[in-house]
């Protein structure tokens, strides 16, 4: 089965500018379209950023059905004191080293082996602060063929990518999507990530 990368967080204020153009209430709705999609069609993999992790478990609740096996949670132990209480409820969650008690240092080991080390067919990013930039540069470099989602409504650091004066950091969804539609999370990621809206879930994605 093949793997989706989701980087995504809700900008704070104190972390640079992010949270002036983020708007909150579309990266909790995207993220909970992107997460009812994919769940159990493909496999789900995303940093445990305490922003998102309830948000994932939230739609797995939702749906009724114990897909916690669905899924794969990178938690770095830097953050061992304010991991979510929602990662106990998931199945795999593969923990990185704290690197010598630095954030930077434990959060790029954290980012390089779980973008390195799985095989993508596509990256999904939303909202998001600096990290962002780390995240899509480390994926470009290591799955230049796989697709690159970069959801504009969101704002924060995915905003900025879309924004780069070269154009070279950023692939943009279709034009199709552009306008209004930019707004229909769930006709934009069936549609790109070419899942039926009626196809059938696995509890246990190997």
């Amino acid at each position: 089965m093949s793997a989706v990368f989701l980087s995504a967080s809700v900008p704070i204020p104190g972390r640079g500018k992010f949270h002036e153009t983020a708007n909150p209430f579309l990266i909790q709705a995207s993220v909970r379209e992107f997460v009812w999609t994919v769940l159990g069609r493909k496999l789900l993999i995303w940093g445990g950023h305490p922003s998102i992790t309830p948000m994932i478990w939230a739609v797995c609740e939702d749906l009724n059905v114990d897909y916690a096996k669905a899924v794969r949670l990178y938690q770095s132990r830097y953050f061992e004191e304010l991991f979510p209480e929602e990662n106990s409820k998931f199945q795999n969650v593969i923990h990185t080293p704290n690197i010598a008690g630095d954030e930077k240092q434990s959060l790029t080991e954290m980012r390089q082996k779980m973008i390195v080390d799985n095989k993508y067919e596509a990256a999904v990013f939303i909202g998001g602060m600096e990290g962002i930039f780390e995240e899509h540069d480390l994926f470009r470099a290591a799955h230049p063929d796989a697709q690159i989602i970069l959801v504009k409504p969101t704002g924060g650091a995915t905003l900025e990518l879309l924004s780069e004066a070269d154009g070279q950091r950023a692939r943009e969804q279709p034009k199709e999507f552009g306008g209004p539609l930019d707004y229909d999370f769930n006709r934009l990621f069936h549609t790109l990530l070419n899942i039926r809206p009626n196809q059938t879930r696995s509890v246990d994605i190997k």
